[in-house]
């Protein structure tokens, strides 16, 4: 059967856009295509929704369902309605994560606004209002995720970390720095992606999506066509069907200008 796609679901950071956070004309002109073809457009993030906010408005006008937080959020905008709010308790790991690297930062997201942090992270790093808590305020009530940070760790150390410490009951995904990314176990992109075409009657093997990141490995995998950009980690290259350029080589142009010419 020749694959055709009924729906595309995009990765942002580094996959819609580069470090600038600025879409491209090139890009907004391929994603247009799609959306005059008549097929909806998604973004899938791990990032929260204050943040897939910023690239959205660059985009052309969609009203869709957007996964965001690794799955954990998915928001229905315009106008903006959480759809889908999964949670968790974050007590146990984040004592856990704080036994092993006591100067770690960690953050929670609060849904439809910012973050709460221990410590300010690294300039441009959260999107919306942050503010500073302590420790206990912060890990008293569930939440969507908890974010590590260790601006003095490297990717590497976060990888062993992870491994030395099982994080039993909860999902995690590793960035390209010290970034420990946590949410609700059995929650990643491909689980709110499932929820999301399965409101809209989409089977798995007529979307395509497209990633860069560890966290995108699953949502590869599930999908009908899994593309995995130029400037993915190896692992992640060979989880997909295929794999494109990068950002700067206009990779996601040439696989939407595959199907949406």
């Amino acid at each position: 059967m020749t694959f055709r796609p009924h729906l595309v679901a995009l990765d942002v950071d580094g996959t819609l856009v580069d470090e600038s956070n600025i879409v491209s004309r090139p890009v907004y002109d391929a994603v247009a295509r799609v959306l005059d073809a008549g097929v909806p457009v998604i973004l899938s993030t791990g990032a929260e929704w204050a943040s897939a906010l910023t690239v959205i408005e660059q985009l052309p006008p969609m009203a869709a369902e957007h996964v965001c937080s690794n799955g954990a959020v998915t928001v229905r905008f315009p106008p903006f309605e959480v759809v889908d709010l999964l949670t968790f308790d974050p007590r146990p790991v984040a004592e856990l994560i704080l036994a092993e690297v006591p100067g770690a930062r960690l953050g929670v997201e609060i849904v439809g606004s910012g973050y709460q942090v221990t410590e300010p992270f690294p300039d441009g790093e959260l999107h919306g209002d942050i503010e500073v808590v302590s420790l206990e305020e912060m890990i008293s009530k569930d939440v969507t995720r908890i974010i590590v940070r260790d601006p003095n760790s490297s990717e590497a150390e976060f990888i062993d970390l992870a491994a030395r410490l099982g994080l039993d009951g909860v999902s995690y995904s590793i960035g390209y720095t010290a970034w420990l990314d946590i949410a609700p176990h059995g929650v990643n992109k491909a689980h709110g992606l499932g929820r999301v075409t399965a409101r809209a009657g989409i089977d798995a093997r007529d979307v395509l999506a497209l990633g860069d990141g560890r966290n995108d490995i699953e949502m590869l995998t599930w999908a009908g066509r899994g593309v995995a950009m130029g400037n993915a980690p190896a692992e992640v290259i060979a989880a997909a069907d295929a794999a494109t350029g990068s950002v700067a080589e206009g990779g996601l142009v040439a696989e939407l200008n595959r199907w949406f010419a």
